[in-house]
C-alpha cells in the first residue's frame, strides 16, 4: 500500500476557529498541501512565512465567462490574483462560470445558457490562457453542483467544464474536477474521471451527503482511489470538506482512503 497522489486540504473548511496561517502550518506538518479561497481575506506575509505548499486558490475575485463586461472583470481580477499566486507559489488558480457570493450563490444567476454564451465563455477562457502564458501560471475550471450548493451557476456540470477545457486543450487551463459536486449532479464518478483524465489539473473530494471527509457518506472512495491509480492519475487530490468531528481524525480518514 502506498500514497500515489499529492494530498491537500482546504484550509478554509477545517480548524475554523484558528488563524488561517496556523491551519496552513499544521497541514504542512501533517504532510498535506493547502487549498485557499479568496486571498484578500488573509495576511499574505503570514501565509508566505509558513512555507506551506499551496496547491490551489481561487483565481479571480469578480467576473464571469458569459458576457463582455463580465469577461473584462474576470481577466482583470485574474491577472491581479495570478501575481498573488506567484508570490505564494500557488500551483493552480481556480475559476468558475460566474463569481460566487454569500453562501456560494452566484452573484448573477443564469438559468439558461445560450449558444452565444458558450462561444463567449470559450473566448474568455482563451484569453485567460494567453494571460496565463504571460504570467507563467496555470488556471483550472471547476464544476459545481446546481441542486444543493450553487443553483444558477452557468457551466456548472462536469460535462460542461470538460467540454470547455477540452475545446481549449492547453496546459495552462485544466479541470478542477470536484467529485463531491459531480456525485450530486451526475454520478458515475470513475467513468467521469477516465473521460476527463487528459485535462485534469486537480481532483477535489468530499463525501455525499454532508460535504464532510471520506467515509461519512455514500461514495466508495477507496474504489475511486484504486481506479485513479490504475488509470495512471498521479496529480493532486484535495479534500474540500468540513470535518465531521476532530479535523485531524478527518484528515487521517482522507489519507487512508487515498492510500492504495
Amino acid at each position: 500500500m502506498n500514497l500515489p497522489f499529492q494530498l491537500a486540504a482546504c484550509a478554509e473548511m477545517i480548524w475554523r476557529d484558528r488563524p488561517i496561517e496556523w491551519r496552513a502550518s499544521r497541514l504542512k506538518e501533517m504532510g498535506f498541501g493547502v487549498g485557499l479561497w479568496n486571498w484578500p481575506e488573509h495576511d499574505l506575509a503570514k501565509l508566505e512565512a509558513t512555507g506551506a505548499t499551496f496547491t490551489i486558490m481561487n483565481g479571480y475575485l469578480t467576473g464571469r465567462l458569459t458576457d463582455d463586461e463580465g469577461a473584462a472583470e474576470l481577466l482583470k481580477t485574474a491577472r491581479e490574483t495570478a501575481k498573488v499566486g506567484k508570490r505564494l507559489g500557488v500551483q493552480r488558480l481556480n475559476l468558475h462560470g460566474t463569481g460566487l457570493g454569500e453562501g456560494g450563490l452566484p452573484v448573477q444567476p443564469i438559468e439558461v445558457v445560450t449558444g452565444e454564451m458558450w462561444l463567449k465563455a470559450r473566448d474568455t477562457l482563451a484569453r485567460i490562457v494567453d494571460m496565463a502564458e504571460e504570467e507563467n501560471v496555470v488556471f483550472t475550471l471547476e464544476n459545481l453542483n446546481l441542486d444543493v450548493d450553487h443553483p444558477g451557476v452557468p457551466f456548472g456540470r462536469a460535462e460542461d467544464t470538460l467540454a470547455l477545457v477540452s475545446s481549449i486543450d492547453h496546459p495552462r487551463l485544466r479541470l478542477n474536477l470536484d467529485l463531491y459536486h459531480a456525485q450530486i449532479g451526475e454520478g458515475n464518478l470513475i467513468e467521469l474521471c477516465r473521460k476527463s483524465l487528459p485535462w485534469i489539473g486537480e481532483i477535489q473530494v468530499a463525501d455525499v451527503p454532508g460535504r464532510m471527509e471520506p467515509g461519512t457518506g455514500e461514495v466508495n472512495w477507496k474504489g475511486i482511489a484504486r481506479a485513479l491509480k490504475a488509470m495512471g492519475y498521479q496529480g493532486p487530490v484535495g479534500m474540500e470538506a468540513f470535518a465531521s468531528g476532530n479535523p485531524e481524525t478527518a484528515l487521517a480518514a482522507f489519507r487512508e482512503a487515498f492510500t492504495v
